[in-house]
C-alpha cells in the first residue's frame, strides 16, 4: 500500500482507501478522532454521551415520581384487592432479570398466575392462553397494567421507563443460542416498553420457528433503538404504548 500511494502521489493521482473492516460495521457506525489518529466506532450509541445518560435519568425519575404519587398510589390498593379475590398468592411477582452490563436485579410485577407450580419443573415460558394465567391475570397482561409495579424499578435506577425489556435468566440462556448479539441489549438500561414492544414483538408461542422468528426481529428492534436513541424517540415510544393500552390493542402477551 505504501509503494502504491508513492506512486499515484509522483504522477499527481489523487488515493482513496476502502478498509476492508466494514462487514464488521453497524449502518451506525462513528468516526471520531483520538489525537491525530482516527478512530472507527463499530456502532453508534448515543447515550454513551453523559449528557444524554443525564436527562434520559431525570426524565425517569420525573416520570416515575409523578406516577407513583398520582395514579399508582390509589390504583394498587384497587388491583391487589381484585388479585386477591381472584386467587390466591401475594400481589407483587418478584423475579430476577438480567440488567445493564449484564447485573442481576429483581423486577417487580403483578403476579398473574396461579401460584401452584411444581418446583421441579423447567422452566416454561407464558405464552398467549397460558391455563396458568388467572382471570384477573389476563386482564392485567392484555392492558399491560401488570407491569406497573416496575416504576419502583426505574425510580431505583434498575430500569428506564423507555428501553429493551428485560430477560429473565432463563429466556437469556434460550435466545442467546438463537442470537448472538443478544447482549448488546445490555449496553443501555431495560425498559418497562420499548421500540419491539410497539411493533408487536411481545411474548412466546406454541410454535418454535414461530418463536425463533420473533426473537431474531425483537433483538434487531432492541439494537435499532440503542443505535438510534433520541429524547423525542422515547417518547414517541411512551405516548404509542399509552395509545396502544387505550385501545387495548398491546399485540402479545
Amino acid at each position: 500500500m505504501d509503494g502504491i500511494i508513492k506512486v499515484c502521489n509522483k504522477n499527481a493521482v489523487r488515493t482513496h482507501i476502502i478498509p476492508d473492516y466494514f462487514r464488521f460495521l453497524s449502518k451506525k457506525f462513528k468516526i471520531s478522532m483520538i489525537g491525530n489518529f482516527p478512530v472507527i466506532s463499530v456502532r453508534n450509541e448515543p447515550l454513551e454521551e453523559i449528557h444524554w445518560k443525564i436527562l434520559k435519568r431525570v426524565f425517569d425519575i420525573f416520570f416515575s415520581a409523578i406516577f407513583l404519587v398520582l395514579i399508582y398510589s390509589w390504583l394498587f390498593p384497587l388491583i391487589a384487592l381484585f388479585l386477591k379475590k381472584d386467587s390466591k398468592g401475594p400481589v407483587i411477582f418478584k423475579q430476577e432479570r438480567i440488567g445493564v452490563k449484564n447485573k442481576k436485579f429483581i423486577c417487580y410485577k403483578f403476579r398473574t398466575l396461579h401460584t401452584e407450580k411444581n418446583e421441579n419443573e423447567r422452566f416454561v415460558p407464558v405464552i398467549k392462553d397460558d391455563s396458568r394465567i388467572t382471570h384477573f391475570g389476563n386482564l392485567l397482561r392484555k392492558s399491560n397494567l401488570d407491569e406497573l409495579p416496575q416504576f419502583i424499578n426505574v425510580l431505583k435506577g434498575e430500569m428506564s421507563i423507555v428501553g429493551p425489556r428485560p430477560h429473565a435468566i432463563p429466556y437469556d440462556d434460550k435466545y442467546r443460542m438463537i442470537v448472538e448479539d443478544i447482549r448488546l441489549r445490555h449496553n443501555v438500561k431495560p425498559g418497562i416498553t420499548g421500540w419491539a414492544q410497539i411493533h408487536g414483538l411481545r411474548g412466546d408461542t406454541f410454535s418454535e420457528e414461530e418463536n425463533t422468528r420473533r426473537t431474531i426481529k425483537r433483538i434487531e428492534h432492541d439494537i435499532w433503538y440503542i443505535e438510534n436513541w433520541s429524547f423525542w424517540l422515547d417518547i414517541q415510544i411512551i405516548l404509542i404504548t399509552i395509545w396502544q393500552m387505550v385501545k387495548g390493542d398491546t399485540k402479545g402477551i
